[in-house]
């Protein structure tokens, strides 16, 4: 299956070296290679080697980085796993439902090349900005009583669902992505329409940036739910370029 090596799983802040090895065991188990971790406490670490037993592999081809950005600058599609509740709520997807939502995005449609899973720290998962860098919020269907689950477990889990879709090929009845040849634009190219989005309507004063409430965030959730192709974001940036460029004393004057 070689689409599974297209589907980086990115661990962010991880406190506890062992986590790190225990979820690149889990994910070598199903069919998952690529390891991005941004800003671990402790890696390299013999906890970690120890605890991956026999997916050191993983660990040596391991990519740290510096930022969340840079884990998933390339990437068409990011989904995050969060069971907290957030207070601007963000699209959910089931772990079974994002591993259908993953094939029919990698090999029904084509629209997307590079994904990644991310997994926020152990204490207190994936802050809000962190969130909203994802198109999809993932829950893992637990006990509602009790659904705490550890990092690695929670990354098995996901692992396995997409393993047993990418198996099957199964057609997905989950009709999300847009039927589009057309390839989805990249995590880096999207952060760079909302921030001269953001420069914008503040020229506009449409957004005040000392009391910015969450226009911003809500904006950022319009876009990622569309599924904005790369000729889209050309063409959106292109306007945003356009009133940037308008002098903003000419525009007073206008009115």
């Amino acid at each position: 299956m070689k689409q599974l090596e297209h589907i980086r799983v990115v661990l962010i802040d991880t406190t506890h070296p062992g986590n790190i090895g225990a979820a690149a065991r889990a994910m070598k188990v199903m069919g998952l290679h690529r390891l991005v971790l941004v800003r671990p406490r402790h890696f390299p670490n013999a906890t970690a080697s120890a605890m991956a037993s026999g997916a050191a592999d993983i660990l040596a081809t391991a990519e740290v980085v510096d930022s969340l950005d840079a884990a998933i600058a390339d990437c068409q599609l990011v989904l995050g796993t969060s069971a907290r509740p957030r207070s601007l709520d963000w699209p959910m997807l089931t772990s079974h439902q994002a591993a259908l939502y993953m094939h029919q995005a990698m090999l029904a449609d084509r629209s997307v090349n590079q994904a990644a899973l991310l997994f926020g720290t152990e204490s207190v998962g994936l802050s809000n900005e962190q969130l909203q860098r994802c198109h999809y919020r993932i829950e893992i269907p637990a006990n509602p009583d009790y659904s705490s689950l550890n990092l690695s477990q929670a990354v098995q889990v996901i692992s396995y669902e997409l393993r047993q879709v990418f198996l099957a090929e199964a057609g997905s009845a989950l009709q999300i992505l847009p039927d589009t040849a057309d390839a989805l634009a990249g995590h880096q190219s999207v952060e760079s329409f909302m921030q001269r989005l953001q420069q914008m309507i503040v020229q506009l004063e449409i957004l005040n940036p000392a009391q910015p409430k969450m226009l911003m965030q809500r904006l950022r959730r319009i876009f990622l739910r569309a599924k904005l192709e790369a000729s889209e974001v050309n063409i959106l940036q292109g306007i945003v370029s356009a009133v940037l460029a308008v002098d903003p004393n000419e525009r007073r004057n206008d009115q």
